[in-house]
């Protein structure tokens, strides 16, 4: 049994990119589905595709390089992150992204920081 989704994704995700895989299937919620739709919104993965039976995510490559260079899961089960509008963090100086869990959904930071919302700090990208 899995206690944390989000972070066993975010390792698939890196384990995938590590290994120079092409694709990485990860079963589906909608919480995991927002996620790797900011993921394609933002840039970070070619595709994502969802099917009944879970979410397969096509991994991008810039040069034989891959896209994403770090993930890092901030929230955790044992201790919950929870920032407001004003404290949203800027990751690598702009270079990356955050994504919150909101009253408004899931968002990436900087749309967060726009419509004025805060929430739980889900994970960091860049």
């Amino acid at each position: 049994m899995i206690t944390d989704p989000i972070a066993d994704m975010l390792t698939r995700i890196r384990n995938a990119h590590l290994a120079l895989h092409k694709e990485v299937n990860v079963p589906r919620s909608k919480m995991k589905e927002s996620l790797a739709a900011i993921l394609k919104q933002e840039g970070y993965v070619d595709d994502v595709a969802v099917d009944e039976g879970g979410i397969k995510i096509t991994l991008k490559y810039l040069k034989g390089k891959a896209a994403i260079t770090g993930l890092r899961r901030i929230s955790k089960p044992g201790r919950r992150v929870f920032v407001r509008h004003g404290d949203i963090p800027r990751v690598q100086n702009g270079l990356g992204i955050c994504i919150l869990s909101t009253s408004s959904g899931v968002l990436e930071g900087c749309t967060a920081r726009e419509k004025k919302v805060g929430g739980e700090l889900l994970c960091e990208i860049w």
